[in-house]
């Protein structure tokens, strides 16, 4: 009977252990041997991670490979440097110590796979990795160098884990020979992208163009590009491909880093009619302008004709269009907290002359005419300098969200009796609405033009597309006359006596109405956190919290000082209460540079609160689906426009308009403009539009598509549809 299969005996167990100890104590470098290339493992549920490298000895001087490597489970992926549309790039540190020194970081990136997420794109690696780097010891010696490593990588599936890990591995000095791991180190030199032998070009419109000998049909059957930077293109759109004449182009579509650097950097894959692919590291440098964007093979152009400039002679039009959008301005639902704040200025006016009515009138008039020809000015000066803006584009910006809550959420304090207005930053908006002072009322005209520019009234959108292609002086006199409109209301009801004589008489009933003005203030500071959200994500949140605490401390001491002020207390209280108030508010405007608004989750969040089946707008699937003969509505929104929200809510998510889209097959497509988007403004330019909101139904056969109006009804995309 063996020892295995007598446990009982010891002494056959031991005479096979004993002999083993001591050759291992004879031979350490043998079992240093075994180890060396690769350290110990962390292992998850998701993927084993170690430390390899690509021998089992060191010689300081001479290079060695040292590398992550993730043997991933099967459905799970980490990321490139460039993750694409979601994730995050893997991160390494190496640190090398004992009888040599060197540090290492710089991963040598294979090329990456396509990760295609509904309508998202990412790039990354599945099944077994290794992201390389290079490191190069130095000293002199003898001694073992120990390699300390620290890595940070995100492992995604149905959900994403981030992960790290520490590691440690001991190499012995002595002639470097190739390690076990050395294959996997081939492998992943050999997916590594190799400079391109082709001069590449990009155009301004996003038309990538190699040329070179060995370009043709039969040597490429496919091709994609990968950028090395976030956001340079749309990475899920198509790139439909043309090859003739030793000249390849893909059509990229540009994102919003498009024209962050100078050269397009990246990979570009090539696929032969075999199925083998190489990678080969282009930077394209600018090229000329197309002549036409690329369509795909078999489907027609969109049809996006561009508004012919008006120029001087459609002046009038425009000027009536845009004080007819200002005065429906009035009404839009984004409007309404300042409407509020405005009904409690007008209640100030009753019983006052008519001078001193007119003179409240015409500062919040002045107000409101500057601050659109503010907006106008850094518009048209954006414009001239090739970036994108439209109407409504700082609400594209995170930064100014946040602050715009943390001014509304100060309003609200005030209202609520928290502190009284004075004449600084604090009395933006509300100083007109407690007290006489004719700069509150301008200010209160500026605050309504922040909060109104998420709604595009009627007759407003033709109005600044066609300001934008107007003379500067023209566009300049669209945008007073849009001021004009919405201030008119209180021109009129300020200046006619009979008018102001229905107004209610001050009473004590004031500070109960001034109180509950408050409450619609806060709701709209939630639905500001809402947009933030969808912008910036969850750690945005926890910024424009700190910020709301810190806002609230200032309004704290600052009624504190204006307490003891009335009292006549200790000048030192009062003025120690006032600067810690500043100081509160410094710390929170610090916060504001650290704010970005990301694309990804606002993509996510509206397009994942559409109805069933909404899908995600792109050109080239629009292009498609027309070729198809299918019927597509056009929905292009934001988060921060609430006219676009309550359309969405009162007739597109009805359920009659449901049905009808069910019935008659047709394709919902979202745009979402809530963070800049370079292919959802060339889609609203090209259809003479600046903002959102804008809807278009193609139905099949239907070249131009039907333009319905800024405030729907379920009627209205009713009849659409009908045609």
């Amino acid at each position: 009977m063996s020892a295995f299969a007598a446990p009982c005996q010891p002494r056959p167990l031991l005479s096979w252990l004993v002999p083993m100890l001591v050759v291992l104590s004879l031979a350490p470098g043998a079992a240093t041997h075994a180890l060396a290339a690769e350290s110990a493992a962390q292992t998850s549920e998701r993927d084993v991670a170690t430390l390899v490298t690509d021998t089992d000895h060191y010689r300081p001087g001479t290079k060695l490979h040292v590398g992550l490597r993730l043997r991933l489970k099967p459905g799970w992926h980490t990321y490139w440097i460039n993750p694409g549309d979601a994730g995050e790039a893997p991160t390494l540190s190496v640190q090398a110590s004992g009888g040599a020194s060197g540090a290492s970081g710089a991963i040598a990136w294979p090329a990456p796979e396509r990760l295609r997420d509904g309508p998202l794109m990412s790039y990354g690696y599945t099944g077994d990795v290794l992201l390389p780097a290079e490191l190069q010891p130095s000293g002199t010696g003898d001694a073992p160098m120990v390699l300390k490593a620290t890595a940070e990588w995100l492992v995604c599936a149905a959900v994403c884990v981030p992960e790290q890990g520490q590691f440690t591995l001991t190499l012995p000095a002595g002639d470097p020979a190739p390690s076990a791991e050395a294959p996997l180190f081939a492998h992943a030199a050999s997916a590594q992208p190799v400079a391109s032998p082709f001069a590449a070009t990009i155009a301004p419109d996003g038309l990538l163009s190699l040329t070179g000998a060995g370009l043709t049909p039969a040597a490429v059957r496919e091709a994609w590009f990968m950028p090395l930077t976030t956001g340079a293109i749309d990475q899920d759109a198509d790139q439909p491909l043309k090859i003739a004449d030793g000249t390849l182009t893909l059509a990229l579509k540009p994102g919003d880093a498009f024209h962050a650097a100078p050269t397009l950097d990246g990979v570009l894959m090539l696929k032969d009619p075999a199925g083998e692919t190489r990678a080969l590291s282009i930077a394209a440098r600018p090229g000329p302008a197309t002549a036409a964007p690329v369509a795909p093979a078999g489907a027609p152009a969109v049809a996006m004709p561009l508004p012919a400039p008006e120029g001087a002679a459609g002046g009038p039009r425009m000027l009536l269009l845009a004080f007819a959008g200002g005065l429906i301005l009035n009404l839009m639902p984004c409007v309404f907290p300042v409407l509020m704040m405005k009904a409690m200025a007008l209640t100030r006016l009753a019983g006052a002359q008519t001078m001193a009515r007119l003179a409240g009138a015409g500062a919040y008039a002045a107000g409101v005419v500057g601050a659109f020809m503010a907006l106008g000015g850094i518009m048209l000066t954006l414009r001239a300098a090739g970036a994108v803006a439209g109407w409504g584009f700082q609400f594209q910006s995170a930064a100014f969200v946040a602050a715009v809550c943390w001014l509304l959420f100060a309003v609200a304090l005030n209202l609520l009796g928290v502190f009284g207005m004075g004449n600084g930053i604090a009395a933006l908006g509300g100083a007109g609405v407690t007290r006489g002072g004719y700069l509150g009322d301008a200010m209160t005209g500026v605050l309504a033009v922040l909060v109104a520019t998420p709604c595009t009234a009627p007759f407003m959108g033709a109005a600044i597309a066609g300001a934008l292609t107007a003379p500067a002086w023209l566009a300049m006199a669209v945008f007073i006359a849009m001021g004009a409109g919405l201030a008119a209301p209180y021109l009129v009801l300020a200046g006619v006596p009979a008018l102001a004589r229905h107004l209610p008489r001050p009473g004590a009933w004031m500070d109960i109405l001034r109180q509950g003005l408050a409450f619609p203030i806060l709701a709209t500071c939630v639905w500001l956190m809402w947009v933030l959200a969808l912008q910036a994500g969850a750690t945005a949140i926890a910024v424009l919290g700190a910020g709301l605490v810190l806002v609230g401390l200032a309004a704290w001491l600052t009624g504190l000082a204006q307490g003891m002020a009335m009292r006549d207390g200790p000048a030192r209280q009062i003025r120690l209460c006032r600067a810690l108030a500043l100081a509160a508010l410094a710390v929170a405007m610090a916060m504001l540079p650290g704010l970005r608004a990301g694309r990804a989750g606002a993509d996510a969040g509206l397009v994942a609160s559409g109805p069933a089946g909404t899908e995600a707008f792109s050109p080239t699937r629009l292009a498609a689906l027309r070729a198809e003969g299918r019927p597509v509505f056009v929905d292009m929104t934001a988060a921060w426009c609430i006219s676009c929200l309550v359309n969405e809510r009162v007739a597109l998510s009805s359920a009659p308009v449901q049905a009808a889209f069910r019935d008659r097959h047709v394709v919902y497509m979202k745009g979402d403009w809530t963070n800049r988007d370079a292919t959802i403004s060339a889609f609203l330019e090209a259809h003479g539009r600046a903002g959102v909101p804008f809807y278009v139904y193609y139905a099949p056969g239907d070249a131009q598509g039907h333009v319905l109006p800024q405030i729907l009804t379920s009627g209205l995309v009713l009849d659409a549809l009908k045609g």
